[in-house]
């Protein structure tokens, strides 16, 4: 606390020589109370108004109008969210690795997929649907099933994957290559050895954030799944078809305290996992 202190003393002593970098320190620490409050105020509002509508009846094995349970939507949304990363995320790393560790400097291709990659995370959410309609669900008639939903939300996370992953891998010293070729080691021993498992954190970084567009979206069948290629709906889906038929309102305040829940405890495990790997690394 006393080094905080003394850090921030310095700080403003510094700007305090410059009034143009005083206020930019202003509107800095204003912004940052900005956000805490804003966000503080939604999680109290939610867990408010949804903790003491969490009842049994939400966890019902099947979803019918008397107990719209959200146990349907959450296993939904776990199998929605595994499909797709298992689908993005090896091909996000191995694309990232080879832009990264393998392509030579100034490879017109290298620049080509950046482009690309950054033109497709731009792209809304809405169109990536429309090709997944188009092609997945007429073309390859998988119906709107989990299988084809998967596949659609995996094309729209994979530059975001491989875009995370390759800053990650950039972000990796020089000297960690070159110790590991001063060893013996060759270069695909290396890439996965050395540098893989130092670029961890960020990559889970680009994995969370993946997860969280993931969450969002998709499903329309509130229904536990019988396979890939039947259908459901994730809990934020749930969530809001509750609220905009404006009869349970309490169980959609519920569900949002439910997916409040499950994204703070992926956030949790996933830094408590890179802590780890790179404690063991």
């Amino acid at each position: 606390m006393t080094g905080l202190k003394a850090q921030l003393n310095r700080r403003l002593y510094e700007c305090g020589r410059d009034p143009l970098s005083l206020f930019l320190l202003g509107c800095v620490v204003a912004a940052a109370l900005t956000t805490f409050l804003v966000l503080s105020f939604l999680l109290g509002y939610i867990l408010w108004q949804g903790l003491p509508n969490i009842e049994a009846s939400l966890f019902a094995l099947h979803y019918n109008s008397e107990n719209v349970s959200l146990f349907p939507a959450l296993i939904d949304t776990v199998l929605m969210v595994l499909l797709a990363l298992a689908i993005a995320t090896p091909l996000g790393i191995f694309a990232a690795v080879y832009l990264v560790e393998y392509a030579s400097r100034g490879n017109k291709l290298v620049g080509v997929v950046r482009v690309t990659a950054d033109t497709l995370a731009g792209i809304p959410s809405i169109v990536y649907g429309l090709f997944g309609m188009l092609f997945f669900v007429t073309y390859l008639k998988w119906g709107y099933s989990l299988l084809a939903g998967a596949c659609t939300v995996a094309i729209m996370i994979l530059p975001l994957i491989m875009r995370t992953t390759e800053e990650a891998l950039k972000a990796i010293p020089d000297s960690y290559r070159e110790g590991s070729y001063g060893l013996g080691a060759g270069k695909l021993r290396t890439v996965f050895a050395v540098v893989l498992p130092s670029a961890v954190p960020g990559i889970l970084a680009g994995v969370i954030l993946a997860i969280g567009r993931l969450i969002y979206t998709s499903g329309t069948v509130a229904a536990l799944p019988d396979g890939v290629l039947s259908s459901g709906r994730t809990l934020a889906v749930h969530m809001y078809v509750l609220a905009s038929e404006g009869l349970y309102m309490k169980q959609a305040y519920a569900t949002a305290v439910i997916l409040v829940v499950i994204v703070i405890a992926i956030n949790a495990l996933s830094n408590r996992l890179a802590k780890q790997l790179m404690k063991g690394k």
